[in-house]
């Protein structure tokens, strides 16, 4: 009984090491007849030399060169209103009137002890020159009259304040108020904005600063109306450099007589500085940018074939979809131009026969 459990055992052993051996030899011809991957196809681009005219890049935007939240100084109703939203006003002109009955009503019993207070000095000083009056008597009448004449210009320049006038000439925004409503003091009317002309506020690194100078000219452009060419002039450069980002603040005026341009506009700015000097380009589709710096895949020759690794590098300037390298790279280095998605560092790669997209209609 024993023996033919020992056999049956064995026979069992026997037929599930055949099955396993079989099964491992197939897997093992499977994996010796697969093939790696192809390498991924990329589009590249050389590092080349250039020599770019002095003409600076810029993003800036666009700010009023006067521009406040017209408000109240004294508290009120309003009355009247004079104006409509997105008007266009003079310097002087009355925007809205709270009511001041009530101040006109007090204005007119001030006015009238000021007269009467008139008139008592006016008797004390004939009878000061006869010593019928002391001169206590006299001063306190002088005192009298100054202070009912302060009374009655302190409650004109009340009155005046409850007619809001603009403080310059400009544009008006969307009306905040209604007829009828009771504004407490320092409560927003309307905005006012002076178009013409416009600042334009833009940063440059620090290395740019000899190519810098008050009256340059300026050429901007925005992108509600990307045909047309702004031209202004810088007015102002910071005195100091930015200590977080070692950069210039720089002010320019541009002219604005067809009111075109609007505050908080953004806009590029391009500055003619005179100064031709030599960079190193690549396209702007060969740059990964990110939070943290931008990058580039670095193609490189190892003994596998071509390979690519993930290179930081700083950018400059940029101009008809070209970018400036500042450093990270040298002339000749090669990169990936497009396909960077796929890639990860020491993956091997070919290189398309085809520039990328960007670069054929380029070329055309």
């Amino acid at each position: 009984m024993i023996k033919r459990i020992f056999i049956v055992l064995s026979l069992t052993l026997l037929i599930l090491g055949a099955l396993f051996g079989l099964r491992f030899y197939q897997i093992g011809q499977a994996i010796s007849q697969m093939k790696p991957p192809p390498p991924a196809v990329v589009a590249a681009a050389a590092v080349t030399s250039e020599h770019w005219g002095g003409a600076l890049t810029a993003v800036g935007s666009l700010t009023a060169v006067a521009g406040v939240d017209v408000s109240n100084e004294a508290a009120g109703k309003v009355k009247a209103l004079h104006f409509e939203s997105g008007q266009s006003v003079k310097k002087g002109q009355l925007l809205i009137e709270l009511d001041a009955d009530t101040d006109v009503a007090e204005l007119q019993g001030l006015e009238a002890e000021l007269e009467f207070a008139q008139v008592r000095f006016e008797r004390s000083a004939k009878m000061i020159e006869k010593k019928y009056v002391s001169r206590s008597d006299y001063d306190q009448h002088k005192a009298m009259l100054d202070q009912a004449s302060a009374a009655v210009q302190a409650k004109k320049t009340l009155i005046a304040k409850k007619s809001i006038r603009a403080p310059f000439s400009g544009e008006l925004g969307i009306r905040q108020v209604d007829l009828g409503q009771y504004l407490a003091e320092g409560s927003g009317i309307v905005r006012l904005q002076a178009l013409e002309p416009v600042y334009l506020d833009f940063s440059l690194p620090e290395r740019y600063i000899a190519q810098l100078a008050s009256q340059q000219n300026v050429i901007a452009t925005v992108q509600a109306y990307p045909d047309k060419r702004f031209v202004g002039q810088i007015t102002a450069i910071s005195p100091a450099v930015e200590r977080d980002t070692r950069s210039l603040k720089i002010r320019a005026e541009v002219p604005n007589r067809d009111r075109l341009l609007r505050p908080g506009m953004f806009a590029q700015v391009q500055i003619e500085s005179g100064v031709t000097q030599p960079v190193l380009t690549l396209p702007d589709t060969a740059i990964s940018y990110n939070p943290y710096g931008d990058s580039v895949f670095l193609i490189e020759q190892t003994g596998d074939g071509l390979t690519v690794q993930n290179r930081q590098v700083v950018t400059g300037q940029r101009r008809q979809g070209r970018v400036e390298i500042v450093s990270g790279l040298r002339e000749g280095d090669k990169v990936v131009s497009a396909g960077q998605i796929k890639l990860r560092n020491g993956m091997q790669v070919s290189i398309d026969s085809q520039p990328a997209p960007g670069e054929r209609e380029a070329s055309r």
